[in-house]
């Protein structure tokens, strides 16, 4: 993990383009044709509910005023209320059936207990800079007070979301990515756009915040350019890629596109026949979920564990793309 940590993402994005170079002098790699579409990596983080988030800050909060006690020899120690907030937050959790009321009780009491306890905090944190990991501390503490206002804004307005909510105290950068698929109409993780090119996948955006998919499709040509020196001949994606801006900037770059034609249906031959192709590559699109799928299931990609969630994204479709070319080879 160290060494991961010292190497970065920039070093996995030169490994991933030697790989690259690789494929292509070995001849194992066609590029005419690319398929794009966007996908959710989900991150290693509980369900979040409002009253969890509370708690795991207060919790944090408590174990770092101990701490700098603990380190200043404090005689009087600080009244954190902590057996009695932990009692309120229990005492919830063990209800079957959570009421509107019973929620917003149990968010207004611990959300008291945060309050105190950030200015607890605050007040030893001053005393304390010199001995202790301050710059850590700092960063955290700032999160915890974010999740506090944001809390307390939606307690007071009483709705049960906001713009840059933070979902998880631990890992603050993750966001709500609303997908509308059945099972899972919301995910908690990074969106990404990957891109299937003779059965190799790569990464073409990553993005903790959530975004049309449709808007980076000439990012994604760009990129395919960038690997194999030229933009491809045929593009696969879905309805969502079909603005009139994209099919305009395919028409330019003279880039055939499998995307559904605007307007009537013409009964010439010409039109039967881009029809019957559109359908077919349309069947084929279905390849790229498939390898998605296998990412997320054989490759480590259906739960993020690692804090830097791209430089994770990377290390599978890397892990996927060797274990392609040792099968071809």
């Amino acid at each position: 993990t160290r060494m991961r940590k010292r190497l970065g993402v920039e070093y996995f994005k030169k490994f991933e383009e030697e790989i690259l170079n690789l494929l292509k002098e070995r001849k194992i790699i066609k590029d005419g044709e690319q398929m794009i579409d966007a996908t959710v990596y989900p991150s290693n983080v509980t369900y979040p509910t409002d009253t969890g988030v509370i708690e795991r800050v207060r919790v944090w909060l408590v174990e770092r005023i101990k701490e700098i006690e603990k380190k200043l020899k404090v005689k009087e120690r600080v009244r954190t209320y902590c057996r009695k907030a932990r009692g309120v937050y229990l005492d919830f959790q063990k209800k079957r059936k959570k009421k509107a009321k019973e929620v917003e009780g149990a968010k207004k009491h611990l959300l008291q207990y945060v309050r105190r306890n950030i200015e607890q905090l605050k007040k030893l944190f001053e005393r304390a800079c010199d001995i202790i990991d301050a710059a850590k501390i700092k960063e955290k503490l700032s999160d915890a007070e974010t999740i506090y206002r944001q809390q307390l804004e939606m307690l007071k307005k009483k709705v049960h979301s906001i713009e840059n909510r933070i979902v998880s105290f631990h890992r603050p950068n993750v966001r709500p990515i609303v997908r509308g698929k059945s099972g899972k109409e919301v995910e908690f993780g990074p969106k990404a756009s990957v891109s299937l090119v003779d059965g190799y996948l790569f990464l073409d955006k990553f993005s903790n915040d959530a975004y049309n998919e449709g808007t980076v499709l000439s990012e994604s040509l760009k990129l395919h350019e960038g690997r194999f020196g030229k933009k491809p001949k045929t593009v696969i994606t879905d309805k969502i890629y079909g603005s009139l801006a994209n099919r305009e900037m395919l028409k330019e770059e003279g880039i055939k596109a499998a995307l559904v034609p605007l307007g009537r249906k013409s009964g010439s031959e010409a039109s039967k026949k881009l029809w019957k192709w559109i359908k077919q590559k349309q069947k084929k699109r279905s390849e790229i979920e498939g390898f998605i799928g296998v990412s997320k299931v054989h490759y480590g990609l259906e739960r993020l564990v690692y804090k830097n969630e791209e430089l994770n994204i990377r290390l599978g479709l890397i892990a996927m793309n060797l274990s392609t070319a040792l099968a071809r080879i």
